[in-house]
């Protein structure tokens, strides 16, 4: 009896022990699992916004846990919303003053900056249209609204301004200027017509069969046109964010950004 007692309460204790051993095992697999699904915000400069989408389903692929949101709009505006305590976990501006502010304020991950790729800017017209050939066409008194981004705010609009004062023509443009709150508004405003000319990014204009480019500016003409990258501290998984960075600046992601138009960083 007491042999069959002794079996009884060594098999009990085995089958605890197994079962202990089952569930922290299921408890680990959770845990790890929990740890390895995160989600991320990325503040992005509009013009980013085709190409960024195709390096965010490369980006799955290898990284399927990891679910991205986008905002996208001006550099400026998406700045003022990080300063202002918006939960991004990282940003990219289109130009290099955005960033600046945010890392001159210690709102940046150290070390974590990084240039991203460049761009270029051109003069657009619709595809109709003719006798526009140059930057300094945009004197003549047949274009009478001429469409850039807001100086302050917009990067583009920013590299119009300084193309237009480097080549002397920014007092004959400026009373036919119509500024607009990012890039996209400007290739908009050229398709509906609404601007005679407008001053955009090369990706912008790729993504148009509506306008064609009349002039590209030479790069001495503006200051360099590089989008920067970086993790911010508000970020809640700078780990992940930091993992994404690396892709996005990695050569798969690369030639995403050299088919939509951007050069290399």
């Amino acid at each position: 009896m007491k042999r069959k007692r002794f079996i009884t309460f060594i098999s009990l204790a085995i089958a605890t022990a197994i079962a202990l051993i089952i569930g922290n095992t299921l408890l680990d697999r959770s845990q790890v699992a929990n740890q390895s699904n995160h989600k991320l915000l990325v503040s992005a400069a509009i013009s980013l916004k085709e190409s960024l989408k195709e390096v965010d389903r490369l980006y799955q692929q290898e990284q399927p846990t990891t679910k991205n949101t986008y905002n996208f709009g001006a550099s400026g505006a998406l700045q003022q919303q990080i300063e202002n305590g918006a939960p991004v976990d990282i940003f990219i501006s289109a130009g290099k003053k955005q960033m600046d502010a945010l890392e001159q304020k210690g709102l940046l991950v150290p070390d974590t900056r990084r240039n991203l790729t460049t761009n270029s800017m051109v003069l657009i017209v619709l595809n109709n249209i003719t006798g526009v050939s140059s930057f300094e066409d945009l004197t003549s008194d047949r274009l009478k609204r001429i469409a850039i981004g807001e100086p302050r705010s917009v990067p583009a609009g920013q590299y119009a301004q300084e193309i237009f004062n480097n080549l002397g023509i920014w007092q004959q443009v400026r009373p036919k200027l119509v500024f607009s709150n990012n890039v996209r508004q400007v290739l908009v405003a050229v398709e509906s017509g609404n601007a005679d000319a407008g001053l955009v990014y090369t990706s912008d204009a790729r993504t148009s069969e509506k306008v064609k480019v009349i002039a590209t500016a030479a790069d001495n003409l503006h200051s360099p046109i590089v989008y920067p990258i970086a993790v911010l501290k508000s970020s809640k998984n700078v780990a992940a964010a930091k993992n994404y960075l690396l892709f996005a600046i990695g050569s798969e992601a690369r030639a995403v950004w050299q088919k939509y138009g951007f050069g290399n960083a």
